[in-house]
């Protein structure tokens, strides 16, 4: 039964093999053209103290009154609005 479709299984395992092929020389020069080199040079930088230690607040999301050129206009919300929540209001939440 299955060699009525021998054709089709060997095109399906030469479209496999050829990606995989393809994936695993992609691996193979990302891996010597890409992390070697900054294993060498940035890693290597940071292993031995040469760069400037990481201070969380630089990649941190800034609050809107942060941002730089941003004015706050109005802040102060009233109501009973979907977003507010305050203890005394309807009782969902």
């Amino acid at each position: 039964m299955l060699s009525a479709f021998w054709p089709f299984y060997q095109f399906l395992w030469i479209v496999y093999f050829v990606c995989m092929f393809l994936i695993g020389f992609w691996c193979i020069f990302m891996f010597f053209g890409y992390v070697i080199p900054i294993w060498l040079t940035s890693g290597l930088m940071e292993y031995l103290g040469k760069t400037k230690p990481f201070d969380p607040e630089d990649v941190r999301r800034k609050i809107l009154t942060e941002q730089e050129g941003v004015e706050l206009i109005f802040s102060d919300p009233k109501g009973h609005g979907p977003f507010l929540h305050s203890h005394d209001s309807h009782g969902h939440h």
